[in-house]
């Protein structure tokens, strides 16, 4: 971040404080940036929602094969990118980095949408054939579904890339370097609110594009014409943040980056630990490793639901592409809504009932929600193909529908709660450590926690289907659920230990110098 600037003169009222507190000098960086954001996200759920939609509908797919896809498809090409973008950072400025990686992603999603989508039968094998390969070698049935349904995968790989490089990466790197600490404050949290009303556009764009294509002449393919309105976005929607990228760099904030480029300015380096390093740094501290399961919990009880959730969606939409892109819409629709909710009663919460209580509503939604969720799942595997699971009012409710309601709703909130709950006491219970555990414990759960977290879910699932080669998805919920209920136990425990440790913190690490020095005074 940027020394702290000259404050503005002027003060604001109560009611501009809450939702506006920028300064009038302020807003030519703000206003941009802020854009960006909703541009961005704009465009990572509409591909979100498509992505979703291609794999869980491929030929001889089911939703356990994104967890094949996430463990060895998306976590490899994360690896590349970061070595393909340290080599590129010694010859290339990180502007001109960023110009190439997003050129890169509009050319592949415009691409896909007009030229590779309307080719795919003759792109992919024949059901037939991806049929009878999984039938000889059931071990690898979804192995075989990645190869026959490669661009979905593709697709699906470089749309979690977006997320994860563009907007994690390349945004946020960009707004530490303009913003200084007290601005980020301010400016944060309203990113935040602004990028959220870009899931609300795109869930209402993934919606109205796949109800139109429902009225087109029998023997058209309605999701190819859903996919030329959506692609077309993307890319409209690439090109505007291009803009805004360089309208930030050249005339809102040019002297902010020579000043950072300057090199009478000390750069400040982040602690680099690899996955071992890590590991044995967080074990030299209760309280680390505390911070550490909240992360791994939260990752793989997430990864546990979604992935079961998508097969009951699959399910419930019977295959029907545009049929599912709406309901994704409509999932990413409340997401956002939630997620603007809140941002702002998030915060109210944790300020009136303090953290121990912030921290426990996420588990305790979870927990709910996803024995619900399992419940409906393993009942329903008792039931006859068709039977209602209840009768509301008349109208007879399936298992299937049941889970998939569920399901929208822990995703949801879980997903709206990742910034305004989680995260916000996760990184308040860093505050008790001394600074060196602050910097390098922050980095060391980071890479541990983050890491595993979304990789551990994949794998665990990944080494069910490996030992149960003939199992269906739903007929794993069992397992999963007694996963999931160990898993939110040590959420809690973590918990637990982290508000007795943050109302007495942990003795400070001395070194043999500050020992003598100490004994001498």
């Amino acid at each position: 971040m940027i020394s702290e600037p000259p404050k503005p003169s002027g003060f604001f009222s109560k009611i501009r404080a809450l939702f506006f507190p920028i300064y009038g000098p302020e807003i030519l960086r703000f206003i941009p940036m802020a854009l960006m954001m909703f541009f961005i996200l704009f465009n990572y759920t509409i591909l979100r929602n498509v992505k979703d939609t291609l794999i869980l509908n491929g030929k001889g797919a089911d939703g356990e094969i994104i967890s094949f896809i996430k463990l060895w498809g998306t976590m490899p090409a994360a690896i590349l990118f970061v070595m393909l973008f340290s080599k590129l950072s010694n010859i290339m400025s990180r502007e001109k980095i960023f110009y190439y990686c997003l050129t890169f992603f509009i050319v592949f999603f415009g691409v896909f949408g007009f030229l590779i989508y309307p080719n795919i039968d003759t792109l992919h094998p024949s059901s037939a054939t991806i049929y009878n390969l999984q039938q000889y070698y059931p071990n690898f049935k979804m192995f075989i579904a990645m190869w026959g349904n490669w661009t979905y995968c593709l697709f699906y790989i470089l749309a979690e890339l977006w997320g994860s490089t563009i907007l994690s990466f390349f945004f946020w790197q960009l707004a530490n370097e303009i913003t200084s600490s007290s601005e980020a404050k301010r400016f944060y949290p309203l990113y935040g609110v602004v990028g959220n009303l870009g899931l609300i556009l795109a869930g209402r764009a993934t919606k109205f594009f796949s109800k139109i294509s429902s009225s087109l002449p029998i023997g058209e393919d309605p999701w190819q014409t859903s996919l030329y309105f959506l692609m077309g976005f993307i890319v409209l929607s690439g090109l505007i943040v291009i803009s805004l990228y360089y309208t930030i760099n050249k005339k809102a904030a040019p002297t902010l980056l020579k000043e950072l480029e300057s090199p009478t300015v000390a750069k400040s380096k982040k602690p680099k630990q690899g996955l071992i390093e890590s590991f044995k740094y967080i074990s030299k501290s209760k309280h680390l490793i505390c911070i550490a399961l909240m992360v791994l919990a939260y990752g793989i009880t997430i990864n546990f639901i979604d992935v079961l959730w998508k097969g009951q969606v699959k399910l419930l939409t019977n295959g029907a592409k545009n049929q599912a892109a709406e309901y994704f819409g409509t999932f990413s629709e409340i997401t956002g809504y939630l997620s603007v909710i809140l941002m702002f009663a998030g915060g109210a919460f944790l300020r009136k009932f303090g953290w121990y209580k912030s921290a426990c509503v996420v588990p305790i939604v979870l927990a709910v929600s996803a024995l619900s969720f399992f419940g409906a799942i393993i009942y329903g595997n008792f039931l006859p193909t068709g039977t209602p699971m209840l009768i509301l009012s008349g109208i007879p409710l399936t298992s299937v529908f049941i889970a998939a309601q569920i399901g929208t709703f822990t995703g949801a909130f879980t997903k709206a709660s990742k910034y305004s709950l989680f995260d916000s006491t996760k990184e308040m219970a860093y505050i008790p450590l001394d600074a060196e555990l602050r910097s390098k414990g922050k980095a060391a759960v980071d890479i541990t926690g983050g890491r595993l977290g979304k990789s551990g879910g994949s794998a665990i699932i990944f080494a069910l289907t490996t030992i149960m080669p003939m199992a269906s998805l739903p007929s794993l919920a069992p397992y999963l659920a007694g996963l999931t209920i160990l898993v939110l136990v040590g959420w809690f425990f973590a918990v637990i230990h982290l508000n007795r440790s943050m109302k007495n913190p942990e003795p400070k690490n001395v070194t043999k110098t500050e020992a003598i020095e100490s004994s001498h005074s």
